[in-house]
This record gives structure tokens, C-alpha cells and sequence, in this order.
């Protein structure tokens, strides 16, 4: 058997490559950051050739960093930032308008008209999802309203859609496969998750054609071979997860009630809910979790859009920090935030609000006001954030969730776990291994190809760093809390009546 599991990892921000061996350790890393455009406000989007190029970049890196051929790949896993759309023309694989990125807003207006319709309910149903401009649906709309003769490719089945997955197998295998694995397909707003088929009363509330669409797959079978210069051998792609349900696995979430939360751009919080799609009453949406065979495990999902995004907005928007990991000690220099409160609502509120309208805002300052106390306010919004979404997920899922698993960016914080910690009053559990993203699509390849036997040898891998316990403060947390919800509403009555004065 060869020795390593190939997981491409690619983000939001940047493409990374991991060799992982049987023994679930990573043995080389390599990671290359790519451009962000902005080109109107509430517009992200990336450039699709250079997502491939990056991350064929960083697979010759990894190989040349550890020192070994492609022979050694036993196969590969892929996650990927999820609800990202990309649509490219057939025939010579060129991108016809750039990656709209899940931050997107641009179609917010048009989610707004489908609700007002009376839609929501239908799309809730059938996918588990919220309509909103988060997911992948309005996104191929409006490139097929925008980009000429869009439509038209589409419905001849000139044109290929995919979310991120999708295109990276596409180039793995040389225009060869069109497909994506029903996680990701799960994000669309066009796949039903009871049915496991793309939905034709959805496509045509979207004007979407089916022939634009890939086919989809398991979350852990061989799916096809690699033929590529980078790689020289033919290797099987036998994994795919989107990121936050490749982290719950590698985070081996794997009975009901196993909760994760990864602080990364954003923060997402999955829970398994076993077989059971669970549908919210709290604004949290329900996923698959992955699916395995034909077994389908599914999920309650709450997103925050805003997480680890807030503390580089403090680097390279206010300059308060040079490096991300200066915020620790400038937060630390004071022991609160002096009534300082500031809600990241930079691309509005995800979970469990979904409030695409609102907008960032920091409240109580005073001319004490310090940068110490803006960083830590960034911090501990982060950790809000996670709690408002807890809870939903607590009273949807009529459960006491008694654990957190962390992973992501962020988690290297102490301060922030520790916060977290007594603000939820539950262990949150911090990974020695905080790759969980990368290990959940390394496992998913490793148990369709028979890089390890089962669930149970996946689980004797994992370990603790460590786990930090709630303090009991129960008097002073509340207080917080209740301060931080008014501090979330006066942001969303800000974006209303300015919608309404003006």
C-alpha cells in the first residue's frame, strides 16, 4: 500500500495541500494564498483558473517538501469551500464569468422577491435550506441572466456548472468528469435531501437547466483517476466534503448529538443528527452531513459569516495589529471591554438571524476606549456569535449539548476558547491535530480505498490537546449576553431605518 493519502484543501482564501499517513499524522503542508476581488460592494469573487493554478501549485509543493513521487499517493481527498459557483464552457474548460464567492451579496434583492413570493417554506423543505444569497442557486441565475448567451449554452448543454469540488475533479481529470458529492450538492438550493436528486420544481423556480448540473456522488467512493503532468501516475480521487461537513468528520463527529464548531473566515457549527433531517424552527439550516454507501448521515448547521474574518479586518483594515496572531496579547492587556461591544456584521447576520441587510457596528465607546479593548471585543464577538447559534441548535434538536470540538484558524487563541467556554458552560475540546478539515476528506478517500478499514481505526487516532472548562460565572456572562443582543438588534434596526428614511 503506498504510504500517503493526498487532501487538497481549498478555501476561501487560499489552496493548501496535505500528505497524511496511516498513523493520521500530517507529513507535509504546503499552502498558497490567491487574489480576493472586490469588485462592487457585497461583491466577492475569484478568478477560477488561478483556484486551479494554485492548487496544482501546491500538489507538485508537497510532494517536493516531503521528498517523494506521486507514486507514494495512495489516493486523494478534496474539501472545499462550499456554495462558491463556478460555470465553464464544455468544450475548451474556460470559465465564463469569475467564481462567485458563497460571501457574495449581489442577489440578495432577488431572494427577497422569492420570499416575498412566498417560496421559502417549498425551498425549506425540500433542501433544508433558508433562501437566501448565501447558497449557490441565485448565484447560477444571475450569471446566466448576465453573461450573453449564457442561457442559451446552458440549456444545450454547452456549459458546465460546479461548486469548487466540481472543478477541481473536472481538472484532475483533464475535462473527463463532471460530478460532486451529495454535501455539496446539498448547498446548492437545487438538490432535495429526502429524495437525493437535483429537484426539477426547484430548477424551475430558478430557471435552471438540469443539463447544467453535475451528477452526484457518495462522499467516500472512487470516483475516477487523475491524469495531469503534476502527477505523473494515475491516482483515484476517492473522497469529496465540503469543508464544515469534512470538518465534522474529521473531527470524527460521528454519532447523533457530536457537535463541532470551526473558527476559520467565518464560523460553522455542524451537529450530527444521525439519520434524522431534522427541519429548524431557529433559523439554522439542515445539511447532509456526508454520505457513505448508500447510508446518509445528515446535519443542523449554523453559519456565521464573520469569525476569524473580524480579527484580519483589524489587521489590514484599522492596522491596530501587523499579524494575526498579535491579537492575544493586545486583547489580554485588558481583563474586559469596558462595556465595548462590536457586531462583524460586515456581510450581514448568518445564523441564526439571517439578516442579509445588516451591517457591522461597534457599540459603547467611550474616551476610554482603547485598542486593547476593540480586540478583545473582536474576540469575544466571535465567541457570541458561536453561543447565539448553540443554543438554536439546542432547541431544535431538543438536546443538551454537553461538548464543543473546536478546530480552525482561531482556535490557537486561548483567550477565546476560554471565553467561549464559560459563556456556553460546556467543555470545548481543542484537537492536537486541528486540521480537521483536511483529516475529514483524507479519511473519507482512505476508507473507500482501503487506506484504513473502518470508522473505529479512524476514531483510535484522534486525540486532545486540550479541554477547556466553564468557570462559573453565570451572573457576569448573563449580563454580557443580554448586552450583546441589544447590541445585535440596534445593528439590524440601523440597516431598517436606513432602508426606511431613505
Amino acid at each position: 500500500m503506498n504510504p500517503y493519502i493526498l487532501s487538497i484543501d481549498q478555501g476561501t482564501t487560499s489552496s493548501r495541500a496535505l500528505l497524511v499517513d496511516q498513523e493520521g499524522q500530517i507529513r507535509a503542508i504546503a499552502q498558497k494564498e490567491f487574489t480576493q476581488y472586490y469588485p462592487k460592494a457585497g461583491w466577492v469573487e475569484h478568478d477560477p483558473m488561478e483556484i486551479w493554478f494554485s492548487q496544482r501549485e501546491v500538489i507538485t509543493a508537497v510532494l517536493k517538501k516531503a521528498g517523494i513521487k506521486s507514486t507514494a499517493i495512495h489516493a486523494i481527498g478534496i474539501t472545499n469551500q462550499r456554495e462558491t459557483t463556478i460555470i465553464w464552457d464544455r468544450s475548451t474548460g474556460t470559465p465564463i464569468y469569475p467564481a462567485i464567492v458563497w460571501q457574495d451579496r449581489r442577489s440578495s434583492d432577488l431572494c427577497d422577491a422569492l420570499k416575498a413570493q412566498g417560496h421559502e417554506e417549498m425551498v425549506r423543505q425540500k433542501t433544508g435550506l433558508l433562501i437566501d444569497a448565501y447558497f449557490s442557486a441565485t448565484k447560477i441565475k444571475w450569471i446566466l441572466d448576465n453573461v450573453k448567451d449564457a442561457r442559451s449554452k446552458a440549456k444545450s448543454g454547452q456549459l458546465a456548472f460546479g461548486t469548487v469540488d466540481s472543478w477541481l475533479v473536472w481538472n484532475l481529470t483533464s475535462g473527463k468528469e463532471h460530478l460532486t458529492d451529495a454535501t455539496n450538492a446539498s448547498r446548492t438550493m437545487l438538490y432535495n435531501i429526502h429524495t437525493h436528486a437535483w429537484d426539477l420544481e426547484l430548477l424551475d423556480l430558478f430557471d435552471i437547466p438540469l443539463e447544467l448540473l453535475p451528477s452526484v456522488k457518495s462522499s467516500s467512493e472512487i470516483y475516477a483517476e487523475t491524469s495531469i503532468k503534476a502527477i505523473n501516475n494515475s491516482i483515484p480521487i476517492a473522497g469529496i466534503a465540503g469543508d464544515q461537513q469534512s470538518a465534522l468528520f474529521g473531527q470524527l463527529c460521528i454519532q447523533p448529538g457530536m457537535v463541532k464548531n470551526t473558527y476559520g473566515t467565518g464560523c460553522f457549527m455542524l451537529l450530527n443528527t444521525g439519520r434524522e433531517a431534522i427541519l429548524s424552527n431557529h433559523k439554522l439550516v439542515t445539511t447532509i452531513a456526508w454520505q457513505i454507501g448508500k447510508e446518509v448521515t445528515y446535519a443542523l448547521e449554523g453559519s456565521v459569516f464573520i469569525g476569524g474574518a473580524v480579527v484580519q479586518w483589524l489587521r489590514d483594515g484599522l492596522g491596530l495589529i501587523e499579524q494575526s496572531e498579535d491579537i492575544c496579547p493586545l486583547a489580554e492587556q485588558v481583563d474586559t471591554t469596558d462595556g465595548v461591544y462590536i457586531v462583524p456584521a460586515f456581510a450581514g447576520l448568518g445564523a441564526p438571524h439571517w439578516h442579509s441587510h445588516a451591517r457591522g457596528a461597534i457599540f459603547g465607546i467611550t474616551r476610554g476606549t482603547t485598542d486593547a479593548h476593540i480586540a478583545r471585543a473582536c474576540l469575544e464577538s466571535i465567541a457570541f456569535q458561536t453561543y447565539d447559534v448553540l443554543e438554536a441548535m439546542q432547541q431544535d434538536a431538543k438536546t443538551k449539548i454537553t461538548e464543543l470540538r473546536v478546530d480552525g484558524g482561531a482556535t490557537a487563541n486561548d483567550l477565546l476558547l476560554s471565553f467561549q467556554a464559560n459563556l456556553l458552560q460546556v467543555d470545548v475540546v481543542r484537537p492536537t491535530n486541528t486540521e480537521t478539515t483536511a483529516m475529514g476528506a483524507a479519511y473519507l478517500a482512505g476508507l473507500a480505498s482501503g487506506f484504513w478499514r473502518d470508522v473505529s481505526e479512524l476514531q483510535a487516532l484522534h486525540a486532545a490537546d486540550r479541554t477547556f472548562r466553564p468557570e462559573d460565572n453565570s451572573s457576569s456572562t448573563a449580563a454580557q449576553l443580554s448586552d450583546w443582543h441589544i447590541a445585535v438588534e440596534a445593528s439590524k434596526i440601523w440597516s431598517s431605518l436606513k432602508t426606511k428614511l431613505k
